[in-house]
């Protein structure tokens, strides 16, 4: 199998030259391919093309996308999560989060996830495999069929450690961004923090995309060490002064400041005195907290902080010059929302 979702116009105009093509025939698949309001699915689809080119691609076993649809679920609030079969027979997780002025992709860069968080149903069944860039694309396709609608932001915070799989998850950038005419600016990347590799983010980004402006979004959820090794397993390598510490420096090599998520666990990280620890560790660079609301998963026991809870934890923040915002979870009622993506849907 050859893919062609995540080639560049010139990869597809050499594609078009090595089978005698000119190289506009490259064009035309391109648009078809890419531009919203004329998308084919497949080879046989691009009518524009000579038939006996499209015979060739197909018969060279070239395609546009390996994912098909399984399931879907829409949520009261119009948010839709889609679950994807591969080919090799495993399946992913993906989310369409429309508001009035954009519609919102959550794409998954893993198979499962081998980070085991334990507030996430997304780790609770391992790491199967990475998803190569094309299978990372192809999630935005199918959003944008389902919803009618171009994808304007994209969020990787589906299933999987993004920074686990960083090659693909530039690539799958690079095409969002060149292809998919989407801004890095409206691109974010988020992790649970891996050692060495926010700094190999940066310097990747630079190489494979020339800028490096997406944001990138740290998985904290703790105000401090004892606390995040209690609900992040992989916290014990990784001390939380040093990712902030990592962070400091991404933000003097790229000028783009970081965001800090925050899942707000009842009794045990909400606590005013942890908002004051919190401030003392991030501040004097450039950042911000995006307070997020836990969403309930079966297998553990957390409870969600109480909103008037969470709004004094705000504003302590705030009054400490932080920047802060809170974050409402959208699809919970589906379980598409954060932490709730898992490999097999259990909504019947």
């Amino acid at each position: 199998m050859k893919n062609l979702l995540g080639c560049s116009v010139k990869d597809l105009e050499n594609i078009a030259l090595n089978y005698g093509q000119a190289a506009f025939r490259g064009r035309q698949i391109y648009s078809w391919l890419y531009n919203y309001k004329n998308r084919s699915k497949s080879i046989d689809e691009i009518n524009v093309l000579p038939l006996k080119f499209r015979d060739q691609l197909k018969n060279e076993a070239f395609l546009f996308g390996e994912l098909t649809l399984n399931e879907k679920h829409l949520a009261t609030d119009g948010t839709l999560k889609l679950l994807l079969n591969t080919r090799d027979n495993e399946s992913v997780e993906c989310v369409g989060i429309p508001t009035e002025k954009r519609l919102t992709a959550c794409l998954s860069s893993q198979v499962g996830c081998p980070m085991d968080c334990k507030f996430c149903a997304t780790g609770k069944e391992g790491l199967k495999r990475s998803l190569k860039a094309s299978e990372i694309l192809d999630q935005i396709l199918f959003i944008e069929n389902e919803m009618n609608q171009k994808v304007s932001n994209i969020v990787f915070m589906g299933m999987g450690e993004p920074l686990l799989n960083i090659d693909e998850l530039l690539l799958s950038i690079r095409s969002i961004n060149e292809d998919f005419d989407i801004s890095q600016r409206k691109i974010t990347v988020s992790t649970v923090a891996i050692p060495k590799m926010i700094s190999k983010l940066s310097e990747l980004s630079f190489q494979i995309l020339g800028k490096c402006q997406f944001t990138l979004a740290i998985s904290l959820h703790a105000s401090n060490q004892k606390i995040r090794e209690a609900i992040i397993p992989s916290a014990k390598n990784y001390h939380i002064k040093n990712i902030i510490d990592d962070c400091r420096e991404y933000v003097r090599e790229t000028g783009r400041r970081v965001s800090f998520e925050y899942l707000m666990l009842h009794g045990v990280n909400d606590k005013l005195e942890h908002a004051d620890e919190l401030s003392n560790l991030i501040k004097g660079f450039q950042c911000h907290v995006n307070l997020i609301q836990y969403n309930h998963v079966e297998e553990v026991e957390f409870k969600q902080t109480p909103i008037k809870n969470a709004q004094l934890f705000q504003t302590r923040l705030s009054n400490s010059g932080i920047n802060v915002s809170f974050r409402k979870s959208r699809g919970s009622d589906r379980n598409a929302a954060c932490g709730q993506l898992r490999q097999n849907d259990k909504i019947k």
